[in-house]
């Protein structure tokens, strides 16, 4: 990267050469620092400017200026730039072999270039047929090519329009595999639709493609669709509907537009049924909530509240046999099973899961959820009872399996989830179960906890089980809180009696102590450990040192594969983003014999650790999901792909131009952690995160540990992580549903 100013020389230059490497891209402004090739011998030149699109291979026509920089040398500045195909034999071997073509690698092209000569790229073309004549290349591997080849080229087009506009290469690809060939028409004519339409394109980048094809500021098309963005950010967040005065001051703010303007297009979204508006009674004295949701959120709350309030209230019961049941014999029973007595509120909880359709079991670490859990997978088993069991992670099922002895899925794959995110199972095709019991429960967001429980059959019990205490789900919704909300109609039992063993694990007692606002022990434990230092960039670099060295060497814990970096927010120097920087070149760093991919500001290599970042419905047997962890085990410059299998050993591979679907995760933020569980959690806590602290995210970070936690930090960051209570509930209606009459459900949630 450039730092510094850069001497212009002023006269306009054009410099034709090819693209060797790109050193350094920003997706998001398109800036760029490569190296070319002019073809005249000597080094090198360095070029700096907006590249967006250009590949390595490729031969460019740049136009701009020479320059010098003070640490770097001579360098061009390039304002613009088209693409030149190559004239050469030589040049168009190293084009086709470079991997622009998808199913062309270096071997292919010789023999390719060999056959066809300077006329190579002009039958690719024109006559792509006669690839047919290049030996032992076969049918199948033409067409590919030849479709391979027309994607590009149509990709192409639809780069130099959105060029103008700062848009990146891979949105662009994503716009035409969208679109296809009506791409530049959707963009002219419908930009806003980019937005709603394809993943990665957001509200700013559409409004300003919006305003450079001429549609007005004050437009209701651009109200309205900033308005549906505004709340969906707001699911982002968490909210499942927004208040009406908080939606008018954030459009206001957002759109520059009157509040007039905003209420007037409010109005059309309603009478379009593209937004629901609806009025909750205020509590005594004061005045009502108007809510207003995006129509799926509404849908779903309506939803869910009405069918655990059908399954609480079903006539029929799978599992009548528990209903007069002797409870003293049956837990002898279980002592005997099992060699361990339940503690009164576990005995508890065991009743309800077998005589409630719906129940829910939370409690702290060490308190004995998962035990109880299992009594009640055996009980039911011992009846002949057939048991469902799902976690909303691979991790989380596969520790349920470990628990339980029954295998467990994640939530995802019980319900068959299929691409565009509907369930195989739902009301209408029930799951076969007579239990079904979901751990990480506090996981559960709106949408998916839905899907669920249309699922599940009549006169079936459901348990959810988790730690309300916990971090709520990364999307929309406080399902689990809501559920235990005071005046619920759902019976729940709370454990809160630590047991024996927990209670000398150093990191049982310290989760349990910030739980209730006390700072934790830090001193004379051989598990739970404080690195003190009140400099941010400090803290990262000795976070690194701790993950890399001293836990292997202390613990002889595996660095990649037995620890994880929670950190609370994204950016600065203690951030995961840094972090990851830093851990990648400590522990798979470039090698000759290491394949990589590098991909606007990131270089995936084979080893690294990598999460998914959004939900992906077409991957996978049943979906790829957001916070999804696996390792890069295969890089393809050829077929264009990279392979990861994720932790529940599923092969997954992404086009080069979807690697915006995944980030390092060396180091992630404590939100992304959720439903996870490692030997080892490394949590970097510094002032510049100041906001971020909250009792609820160091809780769950360190609750994600099995063995050891280590601290990284500042204690006065520490001090105010364990005093911060967080930022307020969630704007979510469901407890109110739950609370009130049944209502009809919508057709279509």
């Amino acid at each position: 990267m450039t730092i510094g100013r850069v001497q212009e020389v002023r006269t306009p230059s054009v410099l034709e050469a090819t693209l060797e490497r790109v050193t350094f891209a920003n997706p998001q402004t398109g800036y760029t620092v490569a190296r070319v090739d002019t073809g005249r011998g000597g080094d090198l030149v360095t070029v700096v400017g907006s590249l967006l699109g250009a590949q390595p291979g490729e031969t460019l026509r740049l136009r701009g200026r020479w320059g010098a920089h003070p640490q770097y040398g001579r360098q061009f500045l390039v304002e613009d730039y088209t693409t030149v195909l190559p004239a050469t034999v030589q040049g168009i071997r190293r084009y086709l072999g470079s991997g622009l073509v998808k199913g062309i690698g270096p071997r292919l092209a010789e023999r390719i270039v060999d056959h066809f000569g300077t006329d190579a790229l002009r039958v690719i073309e024109e006559q792509p047929g006669r690839l047919a004549e290049v030996p032992n290349l076969g049918p199948k591997r033409t067409r590919l090519i030849t479709e391979a080849w027309e994607e590009q080229r149509a990709i192409k087009e639809v780069m130099v329009f959105l060029q103008g506009v700062g848009v990146s290469t891979s949105l662009a690809v994503r716009v035409y595999r969208q679109y296809g060939d009506a791409s530049i028409g959707v963009v002219r004519a419908e930009p806003y639709r980019l937005a709603a339409e394809v993943w990665g394109i957001g509200f700013k980048t559409a409004d300003t493609i919006a305003a450079a094809v001429g549609i007005p500021h004050d437009s209701t098309e651009r109200v309205e669709a900033g308005v549906q963005f505004v709340l969906s950010e707001a699911t982002g967040q968490g909210h499942c509907f927004l208040p009406e005065d908080d939606l008018l001051a954030r459009s206001v703010e957002m759109l520059q537009v009157p509040a007039s303007l905003v209420r007037h297009c409010l109005a059309l979204l309603v009478a379009e049924d593209n937004l629901v508006r609806e009025e909750f009674p205020g509590a005594p004295g004061e005045p009502p909530t108007v809510a207003y949701y995006l129509v799926p959120f509404h849908r779903a709350e309506v939803s869910l509240a009405g069918g655990l309030k059908r399954l609480a209230g079903a006539d029929v019961d799978r599992m009548a046999a528990f209903g007069g049941v002797d409870w003293d014999a049956a837990l002898s029973w279980l002592r005997r099973c099992t060699g361990v007595d339940l503690a009164p509120g576990q005995q508890d909880a065991v009743r309800l899961a077998l005589t409630a359709k719906v129940a829910v079991l939370t409690g702290g670490p060490g308190c004995g959820k998962s035990f109880t859990v299992r009594s009640v997978v055996t009980l039911a088993a011992a009846k002949g009872a057939r048991v469902l069991l799902a976690a909303p992670t691979g991790r989380a099922a596969k520790r349920l399996t470990e628990l339980t002895g029954v295998e467990a899925v994640t939530v995802h794959r019980l319900l068959e989830l299929r691409p565009g995110g509907d369930a195989a199972y739902d009301r209408d095709r029930p799951l076969d179960a007579d239990l079904v019991v979901v751990d990480e429960s506090s996981m559960l967001d709106l949408l998916l906890a839905n899907k669920l429980v249309r699922a599940v059959p009549p006169g079936a019990h459901l348990l959810l089980v988790g730690d309300v205490d916990q971090l709520p789900s990364v999307g929309a919704g406080e399902v689990l809180r809501d559920l235990l909300a005071e005046g619920t109609p759902i019976p729940h039992v709370r454990l809160t009696q630590v047991f024996r063993q927990a209670s000398r694990s150093g990191v049982v007692t310290n989760a349990h102590r910030i739980n209730a606002g006390r700072p934790p022990q830090v001193r004379g434990l051989d598990d739970f450990f404080l690195f003190s230092t009140d400099d941010a960039e400090e803290a990262a670099r000795l976070t690194v040192d701790v993950v890399v060295r001293r836990i292997p060497a202390r613990f002889g814990l595996d660095p990649r594969r037995d620890v994880q970096v929670l950190t609370p927010v994204h950016r600065g120097p203690a951030g995961a983003a840094a972090l990851n920087e830093l851990l990648q070149e400590a522990l798979t760093p470039a090698a000759p014999d290491r394949a990589e991919k590098r991909f606007g500001g990131r270089v995936f290599r084979v080893g690294d650790k990598v999460s998914q970042v959004r939900n992906d419905y077409d991957k996978g047997a049943n979906g790829v999901f957001n916070g999804t962890q696996g390792v890069v085990t295969a890089v393809d410059p050829v077929e264009q792909t990279l392979t990861v299998v994720t932790d529940e050993d599923e092969t997954i591979r992404y086009d080069f131009a979807e690697l915006d679907e995944l980030v390092h995760a060396y180091a992630v933020t404590v939100h992304r952690s959720q439903g996870s569980e490692y030997p080892c959690v490394v949590v970097p806590l510094t002032t510049s995160a100041w906001m971020m602290l909250q009792r609820n995210l160091l809780y769950t970070a360190v609750t994600r540990a099995k063995q050891l936690v280590v601290l990284v930090g500042s204690p006065r960051a520490l001090g105010q992580a364990v005093r911060a209570t967080g930022s307020g509930r969630r704007h979510t209606a469901l407890a109110r549903r739950l609370r009130g009459r049944p209502q009809p459900l919508p057709g279509a949630a």
